[in-house]
């Protein structure tokens, strides 16, 4: 049965000139899309990057087991933050039906899907794995921060054909005490297990895998260089 989609509410950061590419980026638990504004502010000024426009949603507001039942922005429950547990699956479905609005409606601006980024920190960068991995039109590539794979049986029946050759930045802190970096290797072993491998040297397809020496649950300076770099290269001004 298909899973019925929230209609998502979002803070929008226009471009800061002629807008040809959108990064939709999906904030963590507890969190909402005004905690990543300060960086689309920051990424927008960069020359390479000003006709980027960034959509910021916000999740709607639900329980989470792991955090005592209360109620909190969250795109799925969480059992336990082992991550060992039973996973949401019909919460991910969910959230998954409602991101893939937000891509729909760029589309329907005009925009090509090569020329749309989905990316998350947290929770909201294993949603953007789960949701750019299974969608029937391919995107520019997908952003984690901080994530891991969710789901990995019903995702790995739910796969695009095109995701072997998805474009993913993922970043992680070596120090995180909350998505531990075993779970992101863990998640990155998945990925090679179904023909997503590391991206060669000089190409974007594929995985770029980077871990961040004493980084926590959180991003640095470095990892945000990274990622600008990144996104200039698989969404450059000009198609």
């Amino acid at each position: 049965m298909a899973s019925v989609a929230t209609a998502l509410h979002s803070l929008t950061v226009p471009a800061a000139k002629k807008h040809t590419a959108t990064v939709i980026f999906v904030h963590g638990l507890g969190d909402t899309g005004h905690g990543w504004e300060p960086v689309a502010n920051m990424f927008k000024k960069e020359p390479t990057l000003g006709h980027v426009k960034w959509v910021l949603p916000h999740s709607p507001q639900s329980p989470v087991t792991a955090n005592m039942c209360m109620v909190m922005p969250s795109w799925f429950d969480i059992k336990s933050f082992g991550f060992k547990d039973v996973e949401d699956e019909a919460g991910m479905l969910k959230s998954k039906a409602s991101l893939t609005q937000l891509i729909d409606a760029e589309l329907a601006a005009g925009l090509a899907p090569n020329r749309i980024i989905l990316g998350g920190f947290s929770q909201g960068a294993a949603m953007s794995l789960l949701t750019g991995l299974s969608l029937d039109k391919q995107l520019a590539g997908i952003v984690c921060l901080s994530g891991w794979v969710p789901i990995k049986d019903t995702l790995q029946k739910m796969l695009a054909p095109h995701s072997k050759q998805m474009p993913i930045f993922w970043g992680h802190g070596s120090s995180d005490p909350l998505v531990k970096p075993i779970f992101a290797e863990e998640s990155v072993e998945f990925l090679k297990s179904v023909g997503i491998s590391n991206a060669k040297p000089g190409e974007l397809s594929g995985l770029s895998y980077n871990v961040y020496p004493g980084v926590g649950h959180s991003t640095n300076m470095q990892e945000l260089e990274d990622l600008k770099v990144w996104i200039a290269k698989v969404i450059p001004e000009q198609p």
